[in-house]
């Protein structure tokens, strides 16, 4: 009896997870994966800290090497470009090099990621403008650097790949502005938060422009300028546009699978609407526990969901139970992190938010390194209820942790209030005996209370 096949289309983290899952769950089962360039289960999230010298060599940027993959069992075709699916056929048409080959199949799944965004600013195609996506991208900048020696960067757009790729090249010994159109850096915290991540930035000589579009990119002598709207110009001597990703669904759209917000539309399970095709990671849509079916391209989700997908394609039963948007980034000294909803987008579902920020010390101030931490809790003013939270404080100072402990309420559905309850570690070099998440939840608690009357 022919074995089943099994082909997954993409490389990275949802690519990587699924054909793995798929193997341990029925070992008798042929996985192919095809890949579209040679950098097979890279983590371009430690891009930035590669350039930044922090990280001595691309290659440690594997989760996996190619050897290990395929020590597994799992077929791997690198510099593959899947074209186009035939479902009734149940056949992927792929190209390596010149040559074109119908892949059979029995299951599929899609796990191509997204692409960065490409605004339409004239200038992009300029010797020294990058984009930061991929592992090509990241090798193309760090080479330009190390041939070019570049002194002056701008940095356009300020979220969580901006804003590493400013310490990045700061390391570098570069003089950086980073230049954002919306009224602050990072958006996804609040204004209050971020405007002191901007006061960071600019005490590490970072020069930090929001509110700005940017309206050209040119040459100038031998570098580049960069237009601004309001007329100044900005002198570089290398760009980064890093405003974002757009799902990868092409593929998907053409086979006439459905698409919502861009992204191929998936249930739980990570089936699409076409049977025996599934599809996880950057490229697809995603369920928030607060608003439901959204679109939030994160390492951590496209993980769990190629998880998921590689189970269900292998005749496993899993469920992929959704997310609440948790995510950290560390700039300089500080780190800050958010998970849930925002006063104003909890507004926008429909929740009767309050948000309430304390300031309290990491650990107990008697012990020698203690440092503030700024924590900001939105509850619903109606129920009590945990709709989400953001933390800036000193690297070292468990901000990460702290902010996994209300993404941890928030999968639960907890109160504020019961935040109180749960039984944390303390000693006190790390910690207090009320933990501040708790400190955080009774300074909430006592403002709820108050409004109540």
């Amino acid at each position: 009896m022919e074995r089943e096949r099994l082909i997954v289309v993409g490389g990275s983290d949802a690519g990587v997870m699924a054909a793995m899952w798929a193997k341990n769950t029925d070992p008798s089962l042929v996985v192919d994966m095809v890949v579209k360039d040679e950098f097979v289960n890279y983590s371009v999230c430690g891009a930035p800290f590669f350039l930044g010298g922090e990280v001595p060599s691309w290659e440690h940027l594997a989760h996996r090497t190619l050897s290990e993959i395929e020590a597994l069992g799992i077929n791997v075709h690198l510099n593959t470009e899947a074209l186009a699916i035939d479902a009734a056929r149940k056949r992927l048409l792929g190209r390596r090099a010149d040559r074109e080959e119908e892949m059979p199949y029995d299951r599929l799944v899609l796990a191509q990621g997204a692409t960065a965004n490409i605004p339409p600013l004239p200038g992009l195609d300029l010797d020294g403008v990058f984009t930061l996506h991929d592992m090509a991208d990241t090798l193309k900048i760090d080479r330009y650097i190390t041939e070019h020696q570049p002194r002056r960067a701008v940095i356009v757009g300020a979220g969580y790949i901006g804003l590493e790729m400013v310490e990045a090249l700061s390391r570098r010994r570069l003089d950086v502005t980073v230049v954002e159109q919306l009224p602050q850096v990072l958006p996804t915290v609040d204004p209050e938060l971020a405007s002191l991540l901007a006061a960071s930035m600019e005490q590490h000589q970072v020069r930090v422009l929001t509110g700005t579009g940017i309206q050209a990119i040119e040459s100038s002598g031998a570098g580049l300028s960069v237009s601004c709207e309001g007329g100044e110009r900005l002198a570089a001597d290398m760009v980064m546009v890093v405003v974002g990703v757009r799902p990868n669904s092409s593929l998907a759209s053409t086979a006439g699978i459905e698409i919502t917000r861009g992204a191929v539309a998936v249930n739980h399970r990570m089936e699409t609407s076409c049977q025996d095709i599934w599809a996880a990671g950057d490229g697809v849509t995603t369920f928030h526990l607060l608003l439901g079916s959204s679109y939030l391209p994160l390492g951590t989700t496209a993980h769990k969901q190629g998880r998921v997908a590689g189970i269900n394609a292998a005749g496993g039963h899993a469920s992929f139970r959704g997310v609440v948007g948790t995510q950290v980034v560390k700039l300089f000294d500080h780190v800050v992190g958010r998970t849930g909803l925002k006063e104003e987008e909890a507004r926008r579902a429909k929740f009767s938010p309050l948000t309430v920020q304390s300031e309290m010390m990491d650990h107990k101030a008697y012990y020698p390194g203690s440092s503030p931490l700024r924590v900001r809790i939105t509850g619903d003013e109606v129920t009590g209820r945990l709709l989400g939270a953001q933390i800036l404080g000193s690297y070292g100072a468990e901000v990460a942790k702290r902010v996994d402990l209300f993404a941890l309420g928030l999968m639960h559905s907890v109160s504020v209030d019961d935040l109180n309850d749960w039984d944390l570690s303390y000693t006190p070099p790390v910690s207090s005996p009320f933990d501040p998440v708790q400190m955080a939840a009774q300074a909430w608690t006592a403002a709820w209370k108050a409004r109540q009357g």
